[in-house]
């Protein structure tokens, strides 16, 4: 499955947010990425920032920008906050979730994790990282000593961090469950989704 292979350091230090999960690319130094960083930076039109928060978080879920235009078309479509349901869309694929439970500590990890067959829902193996979970399904690393073996690297890496409220995670048993569909809030977006719900409305 495509997906973005470009350099992730320089990424994250452009827009000042760990977008692949690490805080190390967000080093503090005075001059922006690249070999001419040292001209400073310019100011950015409307058109800038905007692009700028969707080239974010289409980067931190890992997504090209035809699947990212994709998921803004389903949710143009649906009842509600378009915003909203973007970002609801984005966390509620399978590889995020895998991620959000701590299975994996990256969602890059996780992504592989899903496509490498490691992970149940449901019962059934599914490899496709952009699957859209729902309230009650039951996402499970698989029980065989591979699969199992990077479930506990994961949960071993991520014990410090805290499972959202929205999942039910289960350790002994490598077991996780959607209990609701995230709120915005609960989300917690580093971008401003309105900007981007603006640019691909012009």
């Amino acid at each position: 499955m495509a997906r973005y292979t470009g350099p992730r350091t320089k990424k994250s230090r452009r827009y000042g947010v760990p977008l692949f999960g690490s805080h190390k690319a967000l080093e503090r130094r005075n001059y922006p990425p690249g070999m001419h960083g040292d001209k400073g930076r310019r100011k950015q039109s409307e058109y800038a920032i905007a692009l700028g928060e969707k080239q974010k978080l289409r980067l931190m879920y890992g997504l090209l920008e035809r699947q990212f235009r994709r998921y803004f078309e389903t949710s143009l479509r649906r009842r509600g906050i378009t915003g909203e349901i973007l970002l609801q869309l984005l966390e509620t694929r399978l590889d995020n979730i895998v991620f959000r439970l701590g299975l994996a500590n990256s969602r890059r990890a996780a992504r592989q994790m899903v496509n490498h067959g490691h992970v149940n829902v449901n019962g059934r193996r599914v490899s496709i990282a952009s699957y859209n979970t729902k309230i009650g399904d039951v996402i499970e690393v698989r029980n065989n000593a591979v699969s199992r073996q990077l479930g506990t690297r994961g949960l071993n890496a991520t014990q410090i961090t805290a499972v959202p409220d929205w999942l039910l995670l289960d350790k002994d048993n490598f077991k996780g469950e959607v209990k609701r569909i995230p709120s915005r809030e609960e989300i917690a977006p580093i971008v401003n989704e309105q900007l981007i719900i603006e640019l691909y409305s012009r």
